[in-house]
């Protein structure tokens, strides 16, 4: 990392971003590609991430809220520059806000159809709207058995100019599991969810499945478009697969920070809340100034691995809101020399994986929970 005199930092290379959306689109390439920038494009800063995809060959940006999909034509993110469509809606969201904003509005029932019609007439224009079918996920979607009556009322919205179905998506409950048998239930739930609504008089230009597990192992999955999330930043959504190298991707955030404190203490010394960790021997501890009020996950103390002076060392204790201490062994850094919790591992550091696996979860929330108290800095732009 370079040089910055902050107590911790998030690096954002984007140079890499840009390398894993073409490593990407290179395992889809008659597919169109939606980077998924949800939840400030999982950690790492939405409006920088959604540029450099952009750069990268993506055409569409992917967002949950509707309020992320505004954000993202508020900064200047314009319709020639991507399509934007975002999924997650609630009863009285801001509808007329993202018709007019021409976002691609994802629908999963009646009640969402109704409210989206009312704000087009309001609005005076046609509403691009992206029906979801629930294959088996089981969580947001139209169920198979209400499917009829959602096309029917869409063709009709079509008749009346307020609504233009452009897609038709579902999402993949297993795909990180390959052979799963759900997976071929889904698919297949899908091509018949496709088929009926294409009988039925709709013409949607794209249907999409695939997302980040989808795009990497499941050829069979990329239709129309591909909807890459975490493999975008670099991390593999399967790593019992393949690990990020394997998929030829690279970790995108490296999160690193200043010592604050290098002491010498005895033997029988209780460290951090609840002296779950007491030193052996005489020895020196290292206290760095990060905790989980900065999205550290508190379930790895004692676990957490961390590079200090080229050897990495693990979370002596608990890991408190602002800090956690290591076991030096006798070492002496000093205050301000680099501590790097995750990264590509380039330099022997940890990764984001190694904090998922110390944590018990996944590599999506060790990035995705690193908090707005930490400073992103963007290379290679």
């Amino acid at each position: 990392m370079t040089e910055t005199p902050v107590r911790v930092r998030a690096e954002i290379d984007l140079a890499a971003l840009r390398a894993n959306v073409r490593a990407l689109r290179a395992r889809a390439p008659r597919a169109a590609f939606m980077a998924v920038v949800k939840a400030d494009a999982y950690g790492h800063g939405m409006v920088p991430c959604a540029k450099a995809a952009l750069q990268g060959g993506a055409t569409w940006l992917g967002t949950a809220t509707p309020e992320e999909a505004l954000a993202l034509r508020a900064a200047g993110i314009g319709v020639d520059d991507a399509r934007v469509m975002c999924w997650l809606w609630t009863p009285g969201g801001p509808w007329r806000a993202a018709i007019e904003a021409d976002v691609d509005l994802g629908v999963s029932g009646m009640w969402a159809l109704r409210e989206l019609t009312a704000a087009a007439r309001a609005a005076g224009r046609t509403a691009r709207v992206q029906l979801k079918i629930d294959t088996g996920l089981g969580r947001n979607g139209c169920m198979p058995a209400d499917w009829p009556e959602l096309v029917e009322a869409c063709l009709k919205a079509e008749a009346e100019g307020t609504v233009k179905v452009t897609g038709i998506w579902s999402h993949y409950a297993c795909a990180d599991e390959p052979g799963h048998p759900s997976i071929a239930l889904q698919s297949a739930e899908f091509a018949d969810a496709v088929r009926f609504a294409e009988r039925a008089g709709l013409t949607p230009e794209v249907r999409h499945i695939a997302n980040s597990p989808g795009t990497l192992t499941l050829p069979e999955s990329h239709y129309d478009l591909v909807r890459p999330g975490i493999a975008m930043y670099g991390l593999s959504p399967s790593p019992e697969v393949g690990t990020s190298a394997d998929f030829g991707l690279r970790p995108v955030m490296t999160l690193g920070a200043q010592l604050a404190l290098v002491k010498r203490v005895p033997a029988g010394l209780g460290v951090s809340y609840g002296h779950h960790y007491v030193t052996p021997e005489p020895t020196t501890l290292a206290l760095v100034p990060v905790g989980y009020g900065d999205g550290l996950p508190r379930h790895a103390s004692g676990t957490g691995p961390v590079l200090v002076g080229g050897k990495v060392r693990t979370a002596a204790g608990r890991i408190a809101m602002d800090q956690f201490v290591v076991d030096l062994h006798g070492d002496e850094p000093a205050a301000g020399d680099e501590a790097v919790l995750f990264g590509p591992g380039d330099r022997g550091e940890p990764t984001a994986e190694d904090w998922a696996q110390a944590a018990g979860t996944i590599g999506y929330e060790i990035v995705t929970r690193i908090g707005t108290r930490v400073p992103r800095v963007y290379v290679n732009e």
